[in-house]
């Protein structure tokens, strides 16, 4: 039988009545910041965005990465690129940090008491200093002719994720840098043959870090979530105008039912 994706979601649905703690992952912070009424429509209705493709190398790259850099952890000694990059520290030490890295089951959490919201993080790596300051980090990979920066407005959601962890890790008593580190892979294209093999540049981004927003999202968000009132249409959402023009199309093109099947015709109208 062929698997179809069904949008409706019946688990990690926001339930106002409840007084049990409600989880939100990082990754539904950002989508709030994005888009508030797509995160009502899925926290709060059950009717996710379209899930994107997931990028196998990516993951791939991530995995690889952590295997690299916990050869270091457990010789307690600094990676070369620590040391290219003239970062004083080690990777840090913790037997929480694979749980710590699970973000989809456990992640480093917080229990936000005035909105009594669960906050979920998933760290890709943890680096410490001589003081016993932490950096967080986090890993990326892309593959482009031009040098890696976080200068695009797209990478403002990775500038969010970097500080919603540095929160978190403040949140657990951590002493945490306000400067993080992105270890940005660039796949090289410009190679004369594959070989069966994909060469990458690994850069490291230093980015200084501000998590004085967090507070304010974290109660908007929750004012959104015990709402009755369903959001309006964000003006630079692609998915709110996708649904736009498609319900605006359906309804050009739809002829009035008859007596006989005006019954059976059912609309949730959002416009």
């Amino acid at each position: 039988m062929t698997s179809y994706y069904n949008p409706q979601k019946t688990k990690g649905i926001f339930d106002p009545n409840s007084s049990a703690p409600f989880v939100v992952s990082r990754s539904g912070i950002d989508l709030f910041v994005s888009c508030p009424r797509c995160f009502y429509l899925e926290k709060r209705l059950g009717t996710g965005r379209p899930p994107g493709y997931p990028f196998s190398l990516n993951s791939a790259v991530d995995a690889l990465l952590k295997k690299e850099f916990d050869l270091h952890r457990a010789k307690g000694s600094a990676h070369p690129l620590m040391k290219a990059y003239g970062i004083d520290a080690v990777p840090y030490a913790d037997n929480r940090l694979d749980e710590w890295r699970d973000s989809l089951r456990r992640g480093i959490r917080y229990l936000h008491q005035p909105t009594n919201l669960v906050i979920r993080g998933g760290v890709d790596d943890v680096w410490v200093a001589p003081s016993g300051e932490l950096y967080i980090v986090d890993y990326k990979a892309t593959s482009k002719s031009s040098e890696v920066n976080l200068d695009a407005d797209w990478q403002d959601g990775y500038k969010r994720q970097m500080e919603v962890y540095q929160w978190l890790f403040r949140k657990n008593g951590f002493k945490v840098s306000d400067t993080g580190y992105f270890v940005y892979c660039n796949g090289n294209a410009d190679k004369e043959a594959f070989d069966a093999k994909l060469e990458f540049d690994i850069k490291v981004i230093p980015y200084v870090g501000n998590d004085a927003w967090i507070e304010r999202v974290l109660m908007n968000l929750h004012a959104t979530l015990t709402a009755d009132i369903l959001p309006p249409k964000s003006a630079d959402c692609d998915y709110c105008a996708y649904f736009e023009a498609r319900l605006k199309k359906e309804k050009s093109g739809k002829k009035k039912p008859s007596a006989k099947h005006e019954s059976k015709e059912i609309g949730l109208d959002f416009a």
